[in-house]
Formats: structure tokens, sequence, C-alpha cells
């Protein structure tokens, strides 16, 4: 695999790591990462994220060992705040600055002194960095909880980059943010200095990168170049193997044939030869002679055809060891049976109404804090008390990374949203509905108590959580396993969903599984409703609909 040279800033020694179940997450991990931007791709439950976490000393290896050669910064998938904290203290600057003003107002104490250090211009550097982040300067003396959640990741980004740290890793940092947000996010991560690693299923994202690593079965290797120039690699590589392993699997019959063919041969010059000893055609001393050079020959001719198709074999072996065999995800859903005319919801502001009916797919977009999340709410409301007709629910309070303080303004108008059918199916952004402590078949079974145990298992399998895996709790599932997990317990619904609502399902999600809900959400037979800022996974759904919520509540059609 091609890959720049660069001056290594994290190695990793055969690093392995379990969950404390028993789970093993990585095992006997080597590689290392150099300064630049390098995108970390893998598909779900691969340990990416374990991974990040074991380079910023979050988690400690259960062996090996993971050097870094300077100070890490870290910004985790799921960004838990505090809404009552000041903006200051995400940023990372509280502290400094704190101190700074104390000193303006006249407090000589020698400990301010010390906590400023050298940032004397450290309040000039935060508003530049709010700026940076889209936000207003005077923000900085603001809480957390009157951000948006793509606000306040960017603003965590924003804060990793004044804080100057020589490693800053990212996971997944793209899941809510809005256009805006992520074109904002480009051009951080387009001037970054010292070692990026991201974690990240956004493709424009990943095209900005310096190198593309791959956590892939324990393995970690990394290609000198962007995503698109990765991807075209690896499958002209995969191309190859799938060439070498069918030459490889024809001589390996070719060689069987041959073996076939000599033993055949010689079995027949064994025969004659008994046939001319018992006609005593020949001098009893010369046929025993004749005899024992045939079966020395024979002896010869067997190990020469069994060691030729043995070698065809290994290369056979080989040659299929570079064939990858992923297992993929099979989500057949159930079928409703949803006439083409059947009324389903409808969407509505002060001046129009849409109907969603029948198999249509209709997609709601806007900016991060117009409402698209609390619509969506609003319209699954009753029936998310349903626990068998959901896979999740409703958030009690205002979720801290996503549209929660604007959405929660009761001063600002919403478009309105009203169900026609019970039998909705909701999976939330953030809030899933899983129990944290409960293995992944307990959760499943709340939403499927009829359905009996082993069916529930064969059908997990179908989503790749097999074997020991449903017995593990949620609390130790990636993103991407959770999200299978909440999707599945939707789709055990009985009966089933007539309406899908779904509010960015993308977010957690490896790119091959993406493509795996698209064919899915393609083959079912019910009504959809998306929210997603993911306009190439739109693009491949086939909307019937696209709605976009303005921060007026307006709903215009685009």
């Amino acid at each position: 695999m091609p890959t720049h040279t660069l001056t290594p800033s994290v190695v990793l020694e055969r690093v392995s790591f379990a969950w404390p179940d028993g789970t093993l997450a990585l095992a006997d991990v080597s590689g290392s990462f150099g300064v630049g931007r390098t995108g970390l791709v893998g598909r779900n439950g691969s340990g990416k994220s374990t991974l990040l976490r074991l380079i910023a000393a979050e988690l400690a290896p259960a062996s090996g060992s993971v050097a870094t050669s300077s100070d890490v910064a870290y910004l985790p998938q799921r960004l838990t705040l505090d809404v009552d904290r000041p903006v200051a203290e995400l940023l990372g600057v509280s502290g400094p600055l704190s101190a700074l003003r104390a000193i303006e107002s006249g407090d000589a104490d020698p400990r301010h002194f010390d906590a400023v250090g050298s940032d004397w211009d450290i309040e000039a550097r935060s508003h530049a960095a709010l700026t940076e982040a889209g936000l207003a300067p005077d923000m900085l003396d603001r809480r957390v909880g009157e951000l948006s959640g793509g606000e306040a990741v960017l603003t965590a980004i924003a804060g990793i980059r004044l804080r100057e740290a020589s490693i800053a890793l990212l996971d997944e940092p793209t899941n809510n943010l809005d256009r805006d947000a992520r074109a904002r996010l480009g051009a951080m991560v387009r001037g970054w200095r010292g070692t990026l690693i991201v974690v990240s299923h956004d493709v424009s994202l990943l095209e900005l990168m310096d190198e593309t690593a791959e956590l892939y079965d324990n393995e970690l290797s990394v290609f000198g170049g962007p995503y698109s120039e990765w991807r075209a690699w690896l499958d002209s590589e995969q191309d190859a193997a799938k060439q070498a392993e069918k030459a490889a699997a024809q001589a390996v019959r070719r060689e069987k044939r041959e073996r076939i063919e000599t033993e055949t041969k010689l079995a027949h010059r064994s025969a004659v030869g008994k046939k001319a000893q018992a006609e005593k055609r020949v001098p009893g001393i010369i046929a025993g002679g004749r005899k024992m050079s045939a079966q020395v020959s024979a002896g010869k001719l067997r190990t020469e055809a069994r060691g030729k198709e043995a070698e065809a074999r290994d290369v056979l072996d080989a040659a299929g060891r570079r064939v990858r065999d992923d297992d993929t995800i099979r989500i057949d859903l159930p079928d409703p049976g949803v006439p083409a005319g059947r009324r389903i919801a409808t969407l509505s502001d002060d001046h129009r109404s849409w109907v969603v009916q029948g198999q249509e797919r209709v997609a709601l977009v806007g900016a991060n804090g117009v409402g698209k999340t609390t619509l969506l709410e609003r319209l699954v409301g009753s029936a998310c008390h349903n626990s068998a007709s959901n896979g999740g629910g409703v958030p009690d309070a205002p979720a801290t990374t996503g549209e929660a303080s604007q959405d929660a303004d009761p001063r600002r108008s919403h478009g309105t949203a009203e169900l026609h059918t019970d039998r909705v199916g909701y999976l939330p952004q953030r809030v899933d509905g899983l129990d944290e402590d409960a293995s992944v078949l307990e959760n499943v079974r709340a939403a499927a108590s009829a359905v009996p145990v082993p069916e529930l298992r064969n059908r997990l399998a179908r989503f790749l959580i097999r074997g020991a895996a449903v017995e593990r709790p949620v609390s130790t599932l990636s993103g991407g396993e959770r999200f299978r997990v909440a999707l599945a317990r939707l789709l055990l619904a009985d009966p089933a969903p007539q309406l899908i609502v779904l509010d960015e399902p993308t977010n957690n999600l490896d790119l091959d599984t993406v493509g795996q809900l698209v064919d899915a959400l393609a083959a079912y037979r019910g009504a959809v409703l998306i929210v997603s800022h993911d306009d190439a996974f739109l693009e491949r759904l086939g909307l019937d609909l696209k709605l976009e919520l303005g921060r007026d509540g307006g709903l215009t059609e685009l």
C-alpha cells in the first residue's frame, strides 16, 4: 500500500483492549500516525473510537503500548455538556481568562499571574476562535445551553486549535453539523497544524486528509492520499485479489485433475504388470525387478502430483486471504401493507400543508437550530409512548448536543405536524431509548416481547449481532452498533410501522452500512420521513418530497 513517510507522532505497539465483560475490542494492533491530517476509516465496530480513546489516554491498553510525541486533545463522538457552564469553559480558556480579568480588575494575587502565564492575549484569541466557529465574540460569557449542537461541536474544535495541542483527535465531528457548519469545519481542517486524526464517515471531510488510515481486522494500515484515492486503490487491489483467487482455484482444479489422471495411469500399469506376472510371460526374477521399479516410480509420481496439488492449494489459501469476505447487514424491512392513497401524516405551516401518503419518501432539511427535531417530536408525540411501535422515545429534556436551545424558545413559531396512523417507528438522533445497563437482547425483547428468544437471536444476526454479542451491555457498543440495535428494536415491532421517522440516521454509520440502509428503505413498503444534512444520502433515496424548515417556522418545498 503506498504511503507517505512522515515523522511518527503516535506509535502503537501490539495494543490490545477488552471491555469489562471480556469482549475483545482490539487485538495486537500496531502502527503509527505522522504529522499531518489523517482520516481513520473502518467498519462499525472495528475499534476506531476505542483506538482514539487509547491514544487520548482515556482508556488503558490491556497489553502493548501507546506512545505520543506531545500533548493530546480529544473530541469525543458524543459530546456531553453542562448547559449552564460558560462558553469559555467549552473553549478551554476559562482558567487563564478568569485570571486575566481578575488582574485587570486590580487583583494582584500571584496565582492569577501563574494562571495567565504567557497568554495575555487570550481574550482576543478567544474572540477570534469564536468567529472561526461562526459565533459572535460576546458568546464567550454566555451559557453553553445557548448554543446549538453544531455550534457546540465547532466551539469545542476551535478550543482545541486555540490550545495548540500538537496532536488532535476528532471522533465523527460532522455528526451534528449543518451545511454551513460543515463548511466552517472544512476551513479549520485545511489550515490545521500538527497531527490531526479524524474518525469520520463524511466523504467530503475525508477528502481534506493528507493520508487515509484503515483499521481492518485488527490491522492498521496507512495510505498516502485522501479517501477517494484510497478507495480506488482498495477496489483495484480487491479486483486483483479476486482474479488471483480465481486463477488459483483453477490451478487447484487442474492439479487435482492431473493427480487423478496420474493415479489412473498407475493403476492401469499395475494391472498390466500383475496380468503379465500371472500369465508367466516373463521370468519371475525379472517380473519382481520390474514390480519394484514400478512401485518406486509410482511413488515418485504420486508424491510429485500430491505436492503440486498441495502447492496449488497453498497459493489458493494465500490468495483467498487477500480477498475481503466482509459480512453485510441484511435489513429486510417488514411489509406494513400501506395502500398507495393511505394518508399517513400532514406537515403544515401558516400558508400551506403537505400530505404524506402511501409509500412516499419525504426529507426535512434546514439549518441547525430551526426546529427540525422538535417538529419530528411533535409528529410522533403520542405514538412515542407506545414502546411496541417505535425504536426509541422523545427526550424529556433538550439534548445537549443538538438543536435544543433554539428549539425550546416558546416565542418561535414552528411548522406543525399531524399523524393519521398510530403505527410509527421513530429513531431519534441522540436519544435512542436504549437501556445502557441492559444487554442487547434485553433491549430488543422490551420492544418485541411476543417474539421467541431464538427467533430474536436469528433476526439480530441479520444485523451482524451474533453469539455472545447479544449479551453485551449497550454501554459498551460503538455508535454504529447502537444504531443497529435501535434499528432492530424498531423493525421488530408488531404490527409493522406504517411510517418510519429517522433523525440524522447516517451520523454513526460506516459507508457500507449507509448503502445497505438506502437499499432497505428503497424496498420498504411504507412511508419514510427523514431529517438529514447528508445530501449524498438523501439523493440516493429517490425522494418524493423535500421540505426546508426556515428559522421563522415556515416550510418551503425544494
